[in-house]
């Protein structure tokens, strides 16, 4: 599947990720997450070729569900999507836009995202824009990719969202989001979709450059794989093939964590753990009592964590 952000070197794991979250606003019920603007930036062509690619790929997912719907690719994609895809994407943005919205209620002004892709919600949440800055942080070519897709859907750039373009897995610039109105105040910064890729040490550096110049009751929601990641098969074998469909895709998955070093690493920024969520909880809190194919995805774990 060729794709604008494969020749601009953006991430194609941010396109199959947005992927997953159009998808599950077009046809899913009820909704975990309902990203209604991301179904606006990818076009008809990507979304086509997603859902093409995703169906041809069915016997490396599944071959059972292969022949069973073998005249019905709706439900293959269906299939693929809500089992391997989307489950993902929408546990973090859930939970990660539950505690930022719970923040803002406390006074926060200050948001930081990190990996931002496709991200949406400077645009599904206006009422914020006289109350909270906004700042994306990601790859120089994935921003140029999403201010494209901005643009071509007719979207405006919200006054109070600032892209800081930088490769935060090589260095991590204070100073370039000071630049762009950054202050020292209170700030939450959502890491999603970022831990697997990044080695351990790469991991507790950003952590500790996130949190050194930021004052206390600042805080961060991440996900993050267990020790468990390459070893555990899943649901249909779902964890073991998302491992190999990111080594695929040229984006290698690198770290899970055992507990005491992922307590580690936040103790060291000076960081508490203010919740934990196992996928059994996650479950419980976003996906209880579904009828489609839905669910919290093992070894993925969440944290809101609170500097001291």
């Amino acid at each position: 599947m060729e794709t604008d952000s494969e020749q601009n070197g953006a991430s194609l794991t941010s396109l199959v990720s947005a992927f997953g979250r159009a998808y599950h606003s077009r046809y899913d019920s009820p909704k975990v997450v309902d990203d209604f603007i991301v179904n606006k930036l990818i076009s008809k062509e990507e979304f086509s070729a997603i859902s093409k690619n995703l169906i041809d790929g069915i016997q490396f997912f599944n071959k059972d569900i292969g022949e069973r719907f073998k005249d019905e690719s709706d439900q293959i994609l269906k299939w693929i999507t809500q089992v391997q895809v989307s489950s993902i994407p929408l546990a973090r943005s859930a939970y990660c836009e539950k505690v930022l919205l719970d923040e803002v209620k406390s006074g926060l002004k200050q948001y930081v995202i990190l990996g931002a892709g496709l991200d949406t919600f400077a645009l599904r949440f206006p009422e914020l824009q006289s109350s909270l800055k906004i700042f994306e942080i990601d790859h120089p070519d994935t921003q140029v990719f999403k201010k494209k897709k901005l643009a071509a859907a007719k979207f405006d750039i919200p006054d109070h969202l600032y892209f800081v373009p930088m490769d935060f897995t090589t260095e991590f610039s204070h100073q370039s989001l000071v630049k762009e109105g950054f202050e020292n105040e209170k700030t939450f910064f959502s890491l999603l979709g970022v831990t697997y890729y990044l080695s351990k040490e790469e991991n507790a550096a950003l952590m500790q450059h996130f949190f050194e110049n930021v004052p206390s009751g600042s805080s961060i929601v991440f996900d993050y794989a267990t020790e468990k990641l390459f070893e555990e098969k899943g649901m249909s074998n779902r964890v073991e093939n998302l491992v190999k469909f990111a080594e695929a895709s040229g984006e290698p998955m690198k770290s899970g964590f055992t507990w005491d070093e992922i307590t580690s690493i936040l103790e060291k920024s000076g960081l508490q753990i203010k919740e934990h969520l196992s996928p059994e909880m996650m479950n419980k809190l976003l996906f209880k009592n579904r009828t489609d194919y839905l669910s919290a995805f093992e070894t993925v774990h969440y944290i809101h964590a609170v500097k001291k």
